[in-house]
């Protein structure tokens, strides 16, 4: 007999002070061209300082005459772009804009070279909201990388942070600010928490996915083998699902929610070219979407519930911001069952986790237990990091997400706007909740797989006020039709922030004062521990202070 076999193709081999550079990309070319001369200078600048160093730097693929950009934008050209990389090659994977993880994750994984991944750092592109995406990517997986940033790529920190990688294969960034969550007090709000830990490994909850795999983010899909043993579990459903439903939701349920929302004092800014502009047409699907979203969740006993956002209803609807932020909401419009004979889920925020991202779903099933076992005010949402200046003695960070904002955190629905998402991203329009965040003591986390487990870092921030000037300057900047938070952090720089965060997401919630929030912060570690989650404490929580701090 005869068989055929594979042609084994011989890959390149590897040269003496030689780096490979790729770009992982955008799925949608919208994206990929509008971003590609920001990518050109981001590469050039490092290209630069490299060659100082007596470097040379083989871009990995060539720009397509057809796309205008050399960004790899399919999982199949990632296989097909590595195939021309030395394995032991140092390779450096630069992001100037939103990328794909998966896209390039099969080729890293496999990679046996030292592994650096870079990005602007600027509010117009979100090259390090990308980095962060995929640093968690690689964090899960368990592969070794190195991570650099950088505003202009003159700066002495990045230059000497390329060189050490350079010289050495990695870079060791300050941990100084992270330390492991110590022995836990005596006190009613860690009995609080080991409680509540204990109901949720008893009882369990589920959470309900439209969809896995949103944006991809592979560091947002947590494997059942690691989620089940906290106690939560999916139950996985389909967009066209949702879709479905929607269809059900008559006119006069939607109208009541729309009447409710105005009733309220909230806004939109409407217009009347539906190609650009916000129509109420648009927000009427949206808010038949978010009715839609709470009856499956009636039909299926569902704890929290996580719609895609981009993907694939991006085609047939308008965006899913609006239905986010009202489900985040204590105060929403009224739900019934399709025969009006119940009020579903009535007075109570219903945990949305914006993207199917499903470190924000335990996140944020946690702290609605938490807040509402303590009287607070659970309304809770996850913000993109998106970018971030020095004001005066602080660096404030700009935390932005274009749904899943509830309106308490703009101080009420009379201070929400509804601006039209846009147009490249969302031919379907939609509206977004808009505002300004109030200031105020807030609580950040993020649960994240790394080492193979489930983990949490918890820490403490403050959401300030600024001058409307600056306000408005720093949403020009980046979205000016997304809700902005101006934040804070306690005792975490810039650089100990990028070099840590294992997400380009951050779960933020409100307390009344900076000791319930301390408070609370205790109480959701105890409930993380006793949930099996290793709990890492990141920055200054004054109620912790006592313990040292220990270099990671």
């Amino acid at each position: 007999m005869s068989y055929t076999f594979p042609a084994v193709a011989e890959r390149p081999v590897s040269d003496p002070r030689t780096a490979y550079l790729i770009a992982s990309g955008d799925l949608r070319e919208s994206a990929n061209v509008a971003g590609w001369p920001t990518q050109v200078e981001l590469e050039s600048a490092v290209t630069a300082v490299l060659v100082e160093l007596g470097w040379r730097v083989i871009r990995a693929n060539d720009v397509d005459p057809e796309t205008g950009h050399g960004f790899i934008s399919s999982q199949r050209m990632g296989l097909e772009v590595f195939k021309n990389i030395p394995d032991d090659a140092p390779l450096i994977v630069a992001e100037a804009v939103w990328q794909y993880s998966h896209h390039v994750l099969a080729g890293l994984r496999t990679h046996r070279g030292p592994i650096l991944t870079v990005a602007n750092f600027a509010g117009e592109w979100p090259g390090l909201v990308g980095l962060l995406g995929l640093n968690a990517g690689l964090t899960k997986m368990g592969k070794g990388y190195s991570t650099l940033w950088s505003v202009d790529f003159t700066d002495e920190w990045f230059r000497s942070g390329l060189r050490e990688w350079t010289e050495t294969g990695r870079i060791r960034h300050d941990a100084s600010h992270v330390r492991a969550l110590p022995p836990l007090p005596d006190t009613a709000e860690v009995a609080l928490g080991q409680a509540l830990g204990d109901q949720m490994l008893r009882d369990k909850a589920i959470i309900g996915v439209f969809d896995e795999g949103c944006m991809g983010m592979y560091n947002a899909i947590f494997d059942d083998e690691l989620l089940n043993a906290t106690g939560i579990y999916k139950e996985r459903l389909s967009q066209s699902a949702l879709y479905a439903e929607m269809l059900t939701v008559t006119d006069p349920e939607a109208d009541a929610a729309h009447d409710w929302l105005i009733d309220r004092g909230m806004t939109f800014v409407y217009g009347s070219d539906s190609a650009t502009e916000l129509t109420r047409d648009q927000v009427q699907w949206q808010l038949k979407m978010y009715i839609a979203a709470l009856r499956i969740a009636d039909d299926f006993g569902l704890d929290a519930v996580g719609i895609q956002y981009q993907q694939g209803l991006k085609d047939l609807v308008p965006a899913s911001d609006l239905a986010e932020g009202i489900l985040n909401s204590t105060e929403r419009p009224p739900v019934f069952s399709r025969d009006g004979r119940r009020e579903l889920f009535a007075g109570r925020a219903f945990p949305h986790f914006n993207e199917a991202d499903e470190g924000v779903a335990v996140d944020a099933l946690v702290t609605d237990r938490v807040w509402t076992a303590m009287g607070l005010v659970p309304d809770n949402t996850l913000h993109d990091v998106r970018w971030g200046e020095q004001y005066g003695d602080d660096f404030v960070w700009v935390y932005e997400i274009s749904g899943s904002v509830p309106a308490s955190h703009l101080g009420g629905w009379d201070k929400a706007e509804g601006w039209r998402q846009g147009h490249v991203f969302f031919p379907a329009g939609g509206a977004t909740i808009n505002g300004v965040s109030m200031p105020g003591e807030v609580v950040l986390s993020r649960v994240f797989i790394a080492d193979g487990i489930l983990q949490a870092d918890v820490f403490r921030a403050s959401v300030i006020e600024l001058p409307e000037e600056e306000t408005q300057r720093r949403k020009q900047a980046t979205n000016p039709e997304w809700p902005i938070a101006h934040v804070v952090l306690h005792d975490v720089s810039r650089d100990q922030f990028m070099a840590r965060h294992k997400a380009n997401h951050v779960q933020m919630v409100y307390a009344p004062s900076a000791d319930l929030a301390d408070r609370a912060l205790l109480a959701k570690a105890a409930m993380f521990d006793r949930m099996g989650i290793v709990v890492n404490v990141v920055g200054r929580v004054s109620i912790l202070e006592e313990d040292p701090r220990r270099e990671g």
